[in-house]
């Protein structure tokens, strides 16, 4: 175990999966990746990302050079998949139940300096950024992990077109955001509307920067 992982994760193949991650992110795509440098090179991080395919959890897990620690939908946690991605270091969630386990795992790899990436709900289909729930900002209060918002266009096929030859996917990384400090949810609330707007700017300019192509 690392700090940085949860501890039911094996350390060699996480870092062998992302090294895979990426590999298939350059077959797969062409990608374009605006802002890397603003991804802080260590403490602990909260990502949180728009969410157009079930793609841009492994891509951004490719892209991020850290070891990072996804909250990821409980269906997925079955058969072989499910192993592969505890021992990666993911977690499952029970969206709509409640359930502090993943969450206080989350909150450990962040004060061990890791990096715990969210999509928040309302972000699916279009990665349009509708809403989001307090846990991002709750983990970061609950950790001083800065919230860093990450844009991705591109994965999501459009309706009704066929298979395509490696689209263009492009990746943009906003500016860190301090974690909220004030106790109450009020301040939850204030933290979330910051890191929801921001992230939509993000979203609006990525659009603008790729003229609107999906």
């Amino acid at each position: 175990m690392t700090d940085e992982l949860p501890e039911a994760a094996w350390p060699l193949l996480h870092d062998a999966g992302r090294s895979v991650a990426v590999g298939l992110g350059a077959a797969a795509f062409r990608l374009r990746v605006h802002g890397r440098e603003r991804i802080p090179a260590r403490g602990p991080v909260v990502l949180v990302a728009n969410h157009s395919a079930m793609i841009d959890g492994p891509l951004l897990y490719g892209l991020l050079r850290r070891r990072s620690v996804f909250l990821v939908k409980h269906e997925m946690f079955h058969g072989l998949l499910g192993w592969f991605l505890t021992r990666i270091g993911q977690l499952s969630v029970r969206r709509g139940v409640p359930d502090r386990a993943p969450l206080l795992a989350a909150v450990a790899v962040l004060r061990g300096g890791g990096i715990v990436a969210v999509f928040p709900e309302g972000t699916r289909g279009e990665g349009d950024v509708a809403s989001a729930h307090h846990g991002a900002a709750w983990l970061a209060r609950s950790s001083g992990a800065v919230m860093l918002p990450v844009a991705c266009r591109g994965t999501r096929r459009p309706g009704g077109s066929g298979r395509r030859w490696r689209p263009r996917v492009d990746v943009l990384v906003g500016e860190p955001l301090d974690a909220p400090v004030d106790k109450g949810r009020a301040a939850l609330t204030a933290a979330t509307d910051r890191m929801r707007s921001a992230l939509s700017a993000l979203v609006d300019e990525l659009d603008s920067r790729r003229g609107m192509v999906r």
